[in-house]
Parts: structure tokens; sequence; C-alpha cells
């Protein structure tokens, strides 16, 4: 499994974790993946996505309002 760098905006950190896709990433992380928004290489990406270690993974905030 690859080890892969992920920003999480939430928290202004980079963490560095074995993981083969952006749902399991997140599971590692324990960041919910209904309150962000996974981007992979600048483009949005579903849970599903496979990622490696070449990839630059960020999950962003989601701010709604009314």
């Amino acid at each position: 499994m690859p080890k892969v760098k992920i920003f999480i905006e939430k928290t202004n950190e980079y963490r560095e974790i074995e993981a083969s896709t952006v749902k399991e990433a997140a599971k590692k992380l324990n960041v919910n993946l209904t309150t962000v928004i996974a981007v992979k290489n600048n483009e949005l990406v579903t849970e599903e996505e496979k990622i490696d270690g070449s990839d630059s993974i960020r999950f962003l905030s989601v701010i709604s309002g009314g």
C-alpha cells in the first residue's frame, strides 16, 4: 500500500498515511466524507477514487449557508 501525503484544511495540516482510496484515507484520518470535498491533483473526486504517493490529495471543508 502506498504512502500518501494528504492536506486537511480543517486542521490546516499535512498527514502521511498508507491508503489506496480516498475513502480509506478518510477513515484512517477520522475525516467525515460528508463534511469535506476530496480533491486529487486539483480535481474533485469520489470516495472510491484510487490514490498513490504521486498524487496531491486535499480534504477541503464544505461550508454552506442560507
